[in-house]
């Protein structure tokens, strides 16, 4: 059966680290005997260079699965460039956007007390890509008609609003309601951090290995081609 390899960005902070490792565990369980293994494109190792290099002699060409939420440069690119590199790999699409994501963004907004009457920003990591603000923006959307209040995409790099900049922006549309930042990420980092010093009322917590998180990443891994099954989304895999 073809391996899985779960590509994640890599961070260094140890909750964040966790969460990958979590999720790792959690792909494990639910594909016995499916060789599964996680793989950074960023701050840690082991590299998915490295990684793809040694399944793919020694249980054959992988599937890899981002553990990102965005169509951005590491997918574009990294990921690309992998698949390129290695006969038979192949790529499945980042999480995002997906409807099962939208429902974790719900619950962490009820979570930290946010009401729909509240301005709503989702912080995504941002991209020089336009593919990822598309994502974002589409990301908005599916948790706008959820969460039924207003919702406005930034960014914590690379592309605007930055973040600060949408809460602020979301303060002057509507003096004396208060600005919830969403974290549109997957766990604890450096982008989170940001986050916390954005101006908001609240903060919400990073989406985690919520099995809602799992289903998604199982999903990619069992629908490679992009015909999801209440994923959000339809796109083709790479490779």
């Amino acid at each position: 059966m073809t391996p899985l390899v779960l590509c994640a960005h890599g961070t260094a902070d140890p909750d964040g680290r966790r969460t990958v490792l979590d999720i790792l565990d959690a792909v494990r369980t639910a594909r016995p005997g499916i060789r599964v293994e996680v793989a950074y494109v960023d701050v840690q190792e082991p590299s998915l260079a490295d990684v793809v290099a040694q399944v793919h002699t020694q249980d054959g060409p992988p599937l890899i699965v981002p553990l990102l939420l965005s169509t951005g440069y590491h997918v574009r690119v990294d990921i690309a460039g992998v698949v390129e590199a290695y006969a038979g790999t192949r790529a499945a699409p980042a999480l995002g956007p997906g409807e099962r994501l939208a429902h974790v963004l719900h619950d962490r907004l009820v979570e930290v007390g946010a009401t729909p009457d509240d301005e709503v920003v989702l912080a995504a990591a941002g991209s020089s890509r336009s593919e990822a603000a598309n994502d974002a923006e589409a990301m908005v959307a599916l948790l706008a008609a959820r969460w039924q209040g207003p919702v406005r995409p930034a960014y914590g790099s690379a592309a605007q609003p930055d973040v600060p900049t949408a809460v602020a922006s979301a303060r002057e549309a509507r003096p004396g309601v208060r600005v919830v930042v969403a974290s549109y990420l997957l766990g604890r980092g450096h982008f989170h951090s940001q986050l916390l010093r954005a101006g908001a009322d609240l903060v919400t917590e990073p989406l985690g290995a919520d099995p809602l998180v799992v289903e998604q990443v199982l999903a990619r891994a069992g629908d490679p081609f992009g015909l999801g099954r209440n994923g959000g989304d339809a796109r083709p895999a790479s490779g």
